[in-house]
């Protein structure tokens, strides 16, 4: 029975702004009530995820793949030349697209990076004999020369080296947190933790997938570094559950999905500071490295880390509390007590609906009052102190 939403304690959030309601975390946003929702979309994001890498796979850098890395600096003798130029002339000379072409660097030190299939020593030659003729590039003595394009080879080997060796910290990570959280807090918070990183990781990986984001070693390390991220959002959020829900069965104030949702609006505004914080390095980072420098790999590092933290603030407020709920309202002490709280709400309810139907008689006192001071005034006009003449009687019988 979802009963979310019936916290009686929580004050009501009508007529209040959304800002206003984020702000004092009195639990007006009904988070955890609404979890069936929450699984349904978080669900088919994970599948399409899964889909796409299964169907699509990844656009793998060189360093995965292997292949063949052409340099040359980025001045020639007409002046600075583009990627679009270097890109027509390879595709010109091999009849295919290079794998990638950006500009690394700036000022006097640009040079054009030219990624390619692995090429064998003619087509090599061809290459670089069009780029020259092409382009023009300068050499160190600021004329054209054939010498200022250089080659090197890249073995798959070091980026399938790299993509182990992550996995294996992955997993290792997985281990330690999953044994941190059951220790600390409690199994099925673990439980959540857990699902909750697997849906971070699977959703970053399958956005790379979809949108055709070249993969390179450095995306596999920031695919790492958004794991801590995405844990230390969860843990805040788990460490006020545990906060609200301590001696919560000694008490009928509240359930568990109540008080786990109040611990996520309480939350709610502290992961979005949080998470708008940790995205401006990112977009600062995102900005120099391919805008200003055009560092490939600062882009690949900034895109994977902006990705994941978006994932991270979802799967720990929509994904891991919810999940928790549902874990724990499997435990008979839970339901009892879910069943003993709404049991003392009924009753309650059903005192206040008696009194509003049948209000109970008040004593009409201001008549009884009125009568009683007429009565009283009466009395005191019968009985008042007596006349002249009685009083003249009463003294001679005395005297007698």
């Amino acid at each position: 029975m979802d009963t979310t939403g019936n916290n009686g304690s929580a004050p009501a959030a009508g007529g209040r702004g959304v800002l206003q309601r984020l702000y004092t975390g009195t639990g007006a946003f009904d988070i955890v009530g609404k979890r069936k929702y929450w699984y349904v979309i978080l669900g088919l994001l994970m599948l399409v995820s899964a889909a796409s890498i299964g169907i699509k796979g990844f656009n793998l850098s060189i360093e995965f793949e292997g292949g063949t890395n052409i340099s040359m600096p980025a001045q020639g003798a007409s002046g600075q030349i583009s990627t679009e130029q270097a890109e027509r002339t390879v595709r010109d000379t091999l009849g295919n697209d290079p794998s990638s072409v950006q500009l690394v660097g700036s000022g006097a030190s640009q040079t054009v990076q030219i990624s390619t299939e692995k090429l064998d020593v003619q087509e090599l030659a061809e290459v670089k004999s069009a780029l020259y003729e092409d382009l023009r590039p300068l050499g160190a003595d600021g004329q054209p020369s054939p010498e200022a394009i250089s080659d090197s080879a890249v073995s798959g080997t070091w980026g399938n080296e790299i993509t182990r060796q992550a996995l294996i910290a992955l997993a290792v990570f997985l281990v330690l947190v999953t044994v941190f959280l059951a220790f600390y807090f409690e199994r099925w918070m673990a439980v959540g933790a857990l699902v909750a990183l697997i849906h971070d990781v699977l959703v970053t990986a399958g956005v790379y997938s979809l949108v055709g984001f070249e993969v390179s070693p450095s995306t596999v390390i920031g695919l790492l570094t958004i794991l801590g991220f995405s844990l230390y959002d969860t843990v805040v959020v788990f460490d006020k559950v545990k906060e609200n829900t301590s001696g919560l069965l000694s008490v009928t104030r509240r359930t568990y999905p109540e008080a786990a949702n109040l611990a996520v609006n309480q939350s709610l505004m502290r992961s979005i500071n949080t998470s708008i914080i940790a995205l401006l390095p990112v977009l600062g980072l995102l900005f120099v490295g391919a805008g200003l420098l055009g560092v490939g790999v600062l882009r690949d590092l900034a895109l994977v880390q902006g990705v994941g933290m978006i994932a991270g603030v979802l799967s720990s407020i929509l994904l891991a509390t919810p999940l928790l709920v549902d874990l724990k309202m499997r435990e008979s002490a839970y339901r009892a007590h879910e069943r003993k709280v709404l049991q003392r709400r009924r009753h309650r309810s059903g005192e206040d609906e008696v009194e509003e139907e049948n209000p109970t008689e008040q004593p009409d006192t201001s008549a009884r009052m009125a009568g009683a001071g007429a009565s009283n005034g009466s009395g005191r006009a019968g009985t008042g102190r007596p006349s002249g003449k009685a009083e003249r009687r009463g003294a001679a019988r005395r005297r007698r």
